[in-house]
């Protein structure tokens, strides 16, 4: 790529890279997804803990703006359809959600752990996925829960950064000039991969790993029995990424032609502005589609789809808001940075 070196995330997928079209449901999928929605719906109070006869507290809006239509959809899929199991995994993940305490893992309290660039969220795939770098090599901290909770913590971020129909994210992994002190033990490996698969079900779309040294491959065998078979097959090792992610979304160290400099003062701050602001977006969108369970992630990320209010006919939520006599509401999915948040626009009576 021409002029210096890229030291910000990409804000949006080149034009080439489109998600792939969700499958239509069948009358028996449907039927299952009506019967969870039902059940979800019905929830007030939900455990503090996992422990036995914890006590419990109301449910929250920002748990209820995580329990999508998607959402929904994925814990279904990862329960094979199961009307019994999935109600059982989402108020599990719930309540871990609470107990892991993800809203108190702020950006200042997860800086120290990514202060040499080791994990990097920067540009999309070909299926539009956002990349999530992993570079163990660049270890800079010693093995701790905070760890762990850096990896939650940026993906969060990346679904904050998941573009309009689509759900899911490409994971680059590159083990070069790592060493055995810097990459992951077998117990570190094996409670992200319990996360991932129990909180995070159905969101790994790849999972691309370069320069795989020897030992490496000692701990993948080692955790492949803890690893399911779906996601087995999302893993590519020693792959051309450049098929896989387009060149001018792909690091130059992973094989592809973007100059990419970490600086922390500069990055840091950039990816976490730009997660702000598509979250309030989404948060607005959730507001003003009348704060529903089973809200549709493509009306809520800003695409083109229709609220669950609107699909119903309903008439809820604030007048159509503008500024300058023109629609604020974007309709491609994408909050630039710098653009006014929603909470900032005067409503037009």
């Amino acid at each position: 790529m021409d002029g210096g070196p890229i030291r910000t995330p990409f804000t949006r997928p080149l034009e080439i890279s489109k998600p792939s079209p969700p499958p239509t449901l069948n009358p028996e999928q449907e039927a299952k997804y009506d019967l969870l929605f039902k059940t979800v719906s019905a929830w007030t109070d939900i455990p503090t803990t996992s422990t036995v006869n914890s006590p419990k507290a109301a449910i929250t809006d920002d748990e209820r703006m995580w329990l999508t239509r998607e959402c929904l959809l994925r814990y279904l899929r990862a329960t094979k359809w199961s009307a019994v199991e999935a109600p059982k995994r989402l108020l599990g993940t719930i309540t871990w959600r609470r107990e892991y305490g993800l809203a108190k893992h702020t950006a200042s309290y997860i800086s120290p752990e990514n202060e040499t660039g080791k994990q990097v969220i920067l540009g999309y795939d070909i299926a539009a996925r956002p990349c999530l770098y992993l570079n163990p090599g660049k270890q800079n901290t010693k093995k701790s829960d905070r760890q762990i909770q850096h990896l939650v913590f940026m993906l969060e971020r990346v679904i904050d950064l998941m573009v309009p129909g689509q759900e899911t994210l490409s994971l680059l992994v590159n083990f070069k000039e790592s060493s055995s002190g810097s990459n992951p033990s077998v117990g570190q490996g094996r409670q992200t991969l319990s996360i991932l698969q129990t909180h995070y079900p159905e969101r790994l779309g790849r999972a691309l790993v370069i320069n795989v040294p020897w030992a490496v491959w000692g701990f993948f065998k080692l955790i492949t029995p803890f690893i399911d078979p779906l996601t087995r097959e999302k893993l590519k090792f020693n792959e051309d990424l450049r098929q896989h992610v387009p060149p001018a979304h792909l690091m130059s160290t992973y094989g592809g032609d973007v100059n990419f400099e970490y600086d922390h003062a500069t990055y840091w701050p950039a990816i976490n502005k730009l997660a702000d602001e598509r979250r309030e977006a989404y948060r607005e969108r959730w507001i003003r589609g009348g704060k529903r369970i089973g809200e549709h992630e493509g009306y809520l990320k800003g695409g083109n789809e229709r609220s669950l209010a609107e699909r119903e006919g309903a008439d809820v939520g604030p007048p159509k808001q503008q500024i300058n006599g023109q629609l604020t509401e974007q309709t491609n999915g994408f909050v630039e940075p710098g653009l006014p948040l929603m909470s900032n626009l005067k409503i037009e009576q």
